[in-house]
């Protein structure tokens, strides 16, 4: 099987390498430039016969040679900073939508026969349905990552119907786990290494939402492209438990060692564009006969331990 994997040296992205590679049919090319992946991330895949790196920005770059014969094209290539995204909304815009819509071009020019989306539990917005299934609405994101991925999502419905290939569409909850470089857990062992004393958290603590290890979401991914057959299939990645923030902190700072005061900021948000209670629906996957190994405390548990060694 031809494979493509769009973001492949990022977080997930590398996970996933790391995971598809281990099946010797499948021949995968990892495109990525380099602008937040690392290629470190991959190191050892490169070494297989079965994993090559095209280094490609898929904003400006010619693509036909690269997605040639491809058979899947695994997207997850965006600037995932959610954060960011209300300040930075025109790169936002251009990494998220107008990326994936060269992509759809190239699926379409290949006749790909899956396309494969990593998508976000942005799109809902703050939602009223908790958990949230896939067919909640309407859509209303507060941010402008959840807008990108609700506009890219709509692509690839319209691109999916009219080129005759399958689709998947996953919504994740909050990912964590190796490799990750954004995010609640990078960022507060990052701010408790530089201030062990005192620990900023942005918001009012009570924020809570629904953590998955990456494991369980690749694992989500692959189960859901093997067993869904519909045109277009739309799946949410999640756990059926969350995770507190102060929580979050409380667990980083034991395993860390450390007893720091708490700096709140930002008052019940922690930002523009944070929703601050999110938990998926995931009975459509629990069909499919997935369930998550970790609880969302234990996903943050193991993603803190892993960042703690590797920095």
């Amino acid at each position: 099987m031809n494979i493509i994997i769009t973001g492949g040296c990022g977080f997930i992205g590398s996970n996933l390498v790391r995971k598809l590679s281990k099946n010797k049919t499948n021949n995968i090319v990892v495109i990525d430039n380099l602008s937040s992946g690392k290629l470190d991330f991959i190191k050892e895949e490169l070494k297989l016969p079965n994993v090559n790196f095209i280094k490609k920005d898929l904003l400006k770059d010619d693509l036909d040679e690269c997605f040639c014969k491809a058979k899947q094209i695994w997207h997850l290539a965006a600037n995932p900073d959610v954060k960011s995204s209300t300040i930075k909304r025109k790169d936002v815009f251009e990494q998220n939508v107008i990326v994936t819509n060269n992509v759809l071009e190239q699926a379409k020019k290949q006749k790909i026969e899956k396309f494969i989306f990593a998508s976000t539990s942005t799109i809902y917005g703050i939602a009223k349905q908790m958990p949230t299934k896939e067919d909640y609405g309407p859509l209303k994101p507060i941010s402008i990552y959840g807008a990108t991925k609700l506009c890219s999502e709509a692509m690839i419905c319209a691109y999916s119907s009219l080129y005759s290939f399958r689709s998947f569409i996953f919504r994740f909850a909050n990912v964590v786990g190796l490799n990750s470089t954004h995010g609640v857990i990078y960022d507060f062992v990052t701010k408790l290494k530089k201030n062990p004393k005192e620990l900023e958290i942005l918001g009012d603590g009570n924020q809570i939402k629904s953590y998955i290890y990456c494991d369980d979401c690749i694992d989500a991914m692959i189960l859901g492209v093997k067993k869904a057959n519909n045109n277009v299939n739309i799946f949410n990645i999640g756990t059926e438990n969350w995770t507190q923030t102060r929580k979050i902190a409380d667990i980083i700072s034991s395993l860390m060692n450390l007893k720091p005061k708490y700096i709140y900021a930002g008052g019940k948000q922690g930002w523009a564009g944070d929703v601050p209670k999110m938990m998926l629906d995931i009975s459509k996957l629990k069909k499919l006969r997935w369930i998550p190994k970790y609880s969302s405390d234990d996903a943050v548990k193991i993603a803190t331990e892993k960042l703690i060694k590797d920095c």
